[in-house]
């Protein structure tokens, strides 16, 4: 049987989701040693993941507009070109300001441009194995603690963190620019094939794509569940992990071994988006999704009551499956609610919602650090929102089922 190029499409993506993300996700890894060399405040220097988050927030509803228009492909190509030379110059930033403008505002657009258009595209090429392939790209992202950061911890230890970030941002453009010009849309025939549909079971024409433009997504209640959900799941769990290795470090454990935490969460998270996603085929993903945020949710408060490395471990293990399991599930609902023809305007847009939760946890950690000399508070407040990311996903209503007429009449 002939191999979908559709896979080759995941492979490319799973590699960009991994050092696309990555690199801009390594300033956890950075934040340490930057300020003990610069002796910038780890507020200022969380902020520039901060501005990453805001700007990757609102690059992702560009993007998405525009790899519907253009293709994905464009898009993924110049959001690699823009992160290697964002990052390649904020490693000689000589101020606090110019490095939050050049990793945060460059690194930020940059990065919009990957898991979204990626993901709609991969939704695109698969009906069976829809949900295998938006966890796949997705778990790109997993993997980034396994390879990205370790890497980033050596190259500060045997060099020096300015160094370490020039060489990550020229590797970011050798990696993923001719991995962008494998990324394409599908034959227009695979595109337009409805939700639910089989290779043996009767087609849908472009008729029945559900008629709805993206002003019109926007203003569905569909559309501000999703959104609301993502963004409160995202600004639960964003400064657990951003902070999971300078806490670490805090609580006595060295700075190798914190990273290899972050390491076993990327792992972690790995499975957590395939096994998550394998149980939304079977069990339905709206269930699936309620019951890993309320594992998120716990697990972040419990960060409260560990210190030591096996401790870590075993945690970075529960949250991660839990975080990481959650994430392709959006786009799924995404797909099923609004159909593959404003997928990418609309899931970008969602993203979007998910990167200005994810904004809120790198900087409110470090404050909370600076001002309290822990990390407590950080906790708590995580808890606190995940909870309320549950109860907005238990408003989601069933999946709109499309019009009797629009439903193909058996022969």
């Amino acid at each position: 049987m002939k191999l979908s190029y559709g896979w080759v499409v995941v492979g490319a993506g799973m590699l960009t989701t991994c050092v696309g993300m990555g690199t801009t996700f390594s300033l956890a890894v950075f934040l340490q040693p930057m300020s003990v060399d610069t002796g910038w405040s780890r507020t200022g220097i969380s902020s520039a993941a901060t501005i990453v988050f805001l700007a990757m927030g609102f690059a992702a509803f560009g993007w998405g507009v525009l790899s519907d228009r253009y293709g994905p492909r464009i898009v993924v190509l110049a959001g690699s070109l823009l992160l290697g030379l964002g990052v390649i110059a904020a490693s000689q930033a000589t101020s606090l300001l110019e490095f939050q403008l050049l990793f945060g505002v460059l690194g930020g657009i940059a990065g919009g441009a990957f898991y979204a258009p990626l993901t709609a595209v991969a939704v695109a090429w698969f009906e069976q194995n829809r949900s295998i392939a938006v966890a796949l790209i997705s778990a790109g992202v997993g993997m980034a603690p396994l390879t990205v950061a370790p890497s980033v911890r050596w190259l500060i230890t045997a060099y020096d963190w300015r160094t370490a970030m020039l060489v990550i941002g020229c590797a970011a453009m050798v990696l993923l620019i001719p991995a962008a010009l494998l990324i394409r849309k599908p034959p227009v025939a695979l595109a337009l094939r409805p939700t639910g549909s089989s290779s043996s079971a009767p087609r849908r024409t472009v008729a029945t794509e559900p008629p709805m433009t993206a002003i019109q997504a926007f203003r569905t209640p569909a559309f501000a569940a999703l959104a609301l959900t993502h963004f409160a799941c995202c600004a639960a769990h964003s400064g657990p992990i951003f902070h999971m290795v300078t806490y670490a470090i805090v609580c006595g454990i060295a700075p190798m071994a914190a990273v290899s935490v972050y390491g076993v969460a990327g792992l972690a998270g790995l499975g957590g988006r395939i096994a998550f996603g394998l149980s939304a085929d079977k069990y339905g993903v709206k269930p699936v999704l309620v019951i890993g945020l309320v594992i998120q949710a716990t697990a972040a408060g419990t960060y409260l009551f560990v210190s030591q490395l096996g401790e870590f471990y075993g945690l970075a293990v529960i949250f991660a499956l839990a975080y990481g399991g959650v994430m392709p599930l959006y786009a799924i609902l995404v797909r099923d609610y609004f159909g593959l023809h404003i997928m990418g305007t609309v899931y970008g847009a969602v993203s979007a919602a998910a990167s200005l939760g994810m904004a809120l946890g790198p900087v409110a950690g470090g404050w909370v650090f600076d001002s309290t000399g822990g990390y407590g508070w950080l906790y708590i407040g995580s808890f606190g929102i995940g909870l309320g990311a549950v109860a907005i996903a238990l408003t989601f209503k069933p999946v709109p089922k499309p019009p009797v007429d629009m439903v193909p009449q058996a022969a």
